[in-house]
């Protein structure tokens, strides 16, 4: 189903988002072009669900090599030259001895397939994306060709020509291969190709982390794409399942005046100021703003179905973008929570928090966003050192 549906939601995705050429239908229908098809469609879903605006480029035209398609970021406005590859394997997707690999190790055709993306001119940045297409791994581990392909990526890093850089991300989407198996796994390995600033082990202070991943954001929010495709919708017009689906009533939204039965006898008119989850007892908590300008909090619960929707928009649920608290479970994610809930706060107040720092003076010197930084990752590190030894929902690596 995730091989079917998937492949009618990719196409589906094109089509209401940029263009559906026939290429791709002709090319789907052709048995020997159907996996490069398939794999670039995949690609494409989850490019336009990172916020990528795509440019479909015409391979009718052979007066010079071109890519699979370029892609703009909605987000910074960057735009990147797209190559797909995905290995052909004897007996998979139509493909024979003649035409597909039967070797054990699924990195045996990336250097070639990587090197023939390298040697396309590219006008933009390059995304380069390989998929290994190899069977599903039992168990919870990473599978071993994960290392082997850090390693092939490493060595082709030593052999780079001047100026020549990609963001590499080598992908096993195996569901093809795993077709009555209820196990919805994929991995993803991403690398920066010449590129030293991004995927690259080393220790590194969290303000630097931080910096670094805002660098390449663009690349990290396509990993987060991938970590969930295909994603297929359960409505198509934006509006939640439980809602469109008339499994429970509208959920109630910040700012909106409602009546609540049951409060201080007869019930209690009121605007619903703020509200919350909490996601293991399955109760929403309101902060209500009475007409006579009386504050309560009132406690409601909330479906199986509508908690589904909370959790998949959590920031929008009730109405309003707001940041919805969440368990984490990383310092980095602590550290990035704390910068976006603090990033707007006056210098003034900055200083009052750090005002008993030993290294005041020199604190007070930094410009605001530094400040900012310097306090959340003092906060981060604070919070992490304290829940070594509680289960606090910052757990460190």
């Amino acid at each position: 189903m995730i091989c079917y549906l998937g492949l009618a939601y990719n196409l589906y995705l094109l089509n209401h988002n940029v263009a559906l050429q026939q290429r791709f239908i002709h090319r789907l229908k052709n048995i020997g072009n159907f996996q490069g098809a398939y794999y670039e469609l995949i690609v494409a879903n989850c490019l336009i669900r990172a916020g990528f605006e795509l440019a479909l480029e015409d391979e009718a035209d052979e007066s010079s090599k071109h890519c699979e398609f370029s892609a703009i970021s909605m987000l910074t406005g960057k735009k990147y030259w797209i190559e797909a590859k995905m290995r052909s394997v004897s007996g998979l997707f139509g493909k024979t001895d003649l035409d597909g690999t039967t070797h054990w190790d699924p990195t045996s055709l990336m250097s070639k397939h990587l090197g023939d993306a390298l040697k396309k001119p590219a006008p933009d940045e390059r995304l380069v994306f390989i998929d290994v297409n190899a069977p599903l791994t039992k168990g919870t581990e990473n599978p071993q060709w994960i290392e082997r392909a850090f390693q092939r990526l490493e060595a082709r890093e030593m052999d780079l020509k001047e100026g020549q850089q990609a963001y590499v991300f080598v992908s096993n989407m195996p569901f093809h291969s795993n077709l009555d198996d209820e196990d919805l796994r994929r991995n993803v390995l991403v690398y920066g190709l010449g590129i030293p600033d991004f995927c690259k082990p080393g220790q590194f202070r969290l303000t630097e982390l931080y910096k670094r991943k805002q660098k390449h954001i663009d690349v990290h929010n396509i990993f987060e794409s991938f970590k969930t495709y295909p994603n297929i919708p359960t409505t198509f017009d934006g509006s939640l399942p439980s809602e469109t689906l008339k499994k429970d009533a509208l959920p109630i939204k910040i700012g909106e005046t409602y009546f609540f039965e049951g409060i201080e006898g007869n019930g209690v008119v009121g605007k619903v100021t703020s509200a919350t989850v909490n996601e293991t007892e399955r109760k929403v908590f309101y902060g209500v703003l009475t007409k006579e300008k009386k504050s309560l909090i009132l406690t409601g619960d909330i479906s199986v179905d509508a908690l589904a929707d909370y959790k998949a928009h959590p920031d929008a649920y009730f109405g309003v973008v707001q940041q919805a608290s969440k368990n984490l479970r990383d310092p980095l994610e602590f550290f990035e929570w704390l910068v976006e809930s603090y990033k707007d706060t006056s210098m003034e107040k900055l200083l009052d928090f750090c005002k008993n720092a030993q290294d005041f003076n020199t604190l007070k010197q930094l410009p605001r966003e530094a400040l900012v930084w310097e306090l959340c990752e003092r906060w981060t590190i604070s919070a992490v050192g304290s829940s070594r030894n509680t289960d606090d929902t910052i757990n460190p690596a």
